[in-house]
């Protein structure tokens, strides 16, 4: 039996000096139009907005204004399509109201609805080329094996794409279809995970993923210089009044540089999950509500916090982490293999005793060692481990919570003895 498989590849684009400022062009027309839908939307009464009417509104639109004329007739429409259906997101509850996308906030984009207009084809080992609408062909960076030419047909094949603008230049992010097996359940062992800051995977089997820094000293020597050549010049620049050309320049650096960190720890990412996802059947990892543990430690006038500045380089470390992104990654990676990623209530997995099951102050004696103050037991090892082996015994006890309504329920039909879940 097989099942259809849609998911995003996105490309680095190698734009000459022209080309970008077309493809800039046909962003600020899209987010125009976008605009454009949102100020007729609110001055229309209920009666009369109808997907219709703002088709022709838009129509109306490109032939008065010439410069929106650089904006492809199905990349209009897909701002429309879009945004309708922001308006039935927010109806159904799922996101809030659309709103205005200003300038310098909103993430520049394109949409190539139709994948029949992109016309692929690879020329060298590392490097395909793309038809953009209005542009041309274009240059890609080829890292993955899309199916275009022989190897595509109704079932494997490219629905479209949008074009992306980051810190870091265009790319585009590729629609793809496929048709795939459903997979066979995975045979595999089950483990628990503990994620950290020290140790950013700790697994109950006594593995640890680990990564360094995701920028070489010369980077972050760079990346000070110029936040501190940002400040400097932000200081001279009066209430309300627009930055500079050189500090929108020192910005865009600043960008470019943290959007490097952010690449590389997302490849890790991928790489650690994929390793997991393909060696073990049962994934267990805690129900971290990370919201809730980088609040600030300020608190009030009348009840001011302590030990805030600590604090906050603790949030700062966790946020770098993305633990959510790597449960998302864990989540769909396993499925996708036969296996099961499951959550356990987290309370009181990183100060329990992995080896007799007693919770006693001041058994974690430092971040990376555990030692149990039982006078039966006396167990010691490393602190993460002996969490990740905790997560997987919530999980074997019946522990496991329920996605939808967020409690545990009672896994009896493969309850297991304590003695054999460590």
């Amino acid at each position: 039996m097989s099942m259809k498989h849609q998911f995003g590849h996105r490309a680095r684009l190698e734009l000459s000096s022209a080309q970008v400022r077309l493809v800039d062009a046909q962003a600020h027309a899209a987010r125009t139009v976008w605009n454009l839908l949102h100020d007729w939307w609110a001055m229309l009464p209920k009666d009369r907005r109808s997907l219709a009417a703002a088709d022709e509104a838009i129509r109306q639109a490109r032939k008065e204004i010439d410069w929106l004329g650089v904006l492809p007739a199905q990349a209009a429409q897909a701002v429309l399509k879009t945004y309708f259906q922001a308006w039935k997101n927010c109806w159904e509850g799922r996101a809030g109201e659309p709103k205005f996308k200003a300038r310098f906030r909103a993430v520049m984009s394109v949409d190539i609805p139709q994948g029949r207009d992109l016309n692929i084809t690879r020329v060298h080992r590392r490097w395909g080329m793309v038809n953009i609408p209005k542009v041309g062909r274009v240059r890609f960076r080829w890292t993955k094996d899309l199916p275009v030419g022989k190897r595509a047909d109704a079932d494997n094949r490219i629905t479209g794409a949008r074009l992306v603008k980051g810190a870091l230049g265009w790319h585009i992010v590729f629609r793809i279809q496929t048709l795939e097996p459903q997979p066979v359940p995975h045979i595999g062992p089950e483990v628990g995970i503990d994620m950290g800051v020290k140790v950013p995977l700790a697994l109950s089997d006594g593995t640890s993923y680990d990564h360094g820094e995701w920028l070489t000293q010369k980077e972050q020597a760079e990346l000070l210089r110029l936040e501190r050549r940002a400040a400097h010049r932000k200081s001279f620049r009066m209430r309300g009044e627009r930055a500079s050309r050189r500090l929108r320049r020192t910005y865009d650096r600043i960008q470019g540089l943290r959007a490097t960190a952010k690449r590389r720890h997302l490849d890790w990412q991928h790489q650690a999950t994929t390793e997991i996802a393909a060696k073990y059947s049962v994934i267990v990892v805690e129900a971290l509500t990370v919201t809730n543990m980088v609040k600030s430690a300020k608190g009030t006038a009348e009840q001011p916090g302590r030990n805030v500045v600590q604090k906050a380089g603790l949030n700062r470390s966790i946020t770098q982490e993305a633990w959510g992104r790597t449960v998302e990654l864990l989540a769909y990676k396993a499925a996708r293999r036969g296996g099961t990623l499951v959550k356990v209530p987290a309370p009181g997995t990183s100060r329990r005793c992995s080896a007799c099951g007693f919770t006693t102050p001041g058994s974690r004696e430092s971040q990376a060692v555990f030692m149990c103050k039982n006078p039966d037991c006396g167990w010691t090892g490393n602190a993460d481990h002996n969490a990740g082996r905790n997560i997987l015994h919530l999980y074997r006890m019946g522990l496991a919570l329920v996605p939808a309504a967020g409690r545990a329920v009672d896994r009896r039909a493969r309850r297991v003895k304590p003695a054999t879940a460590r």
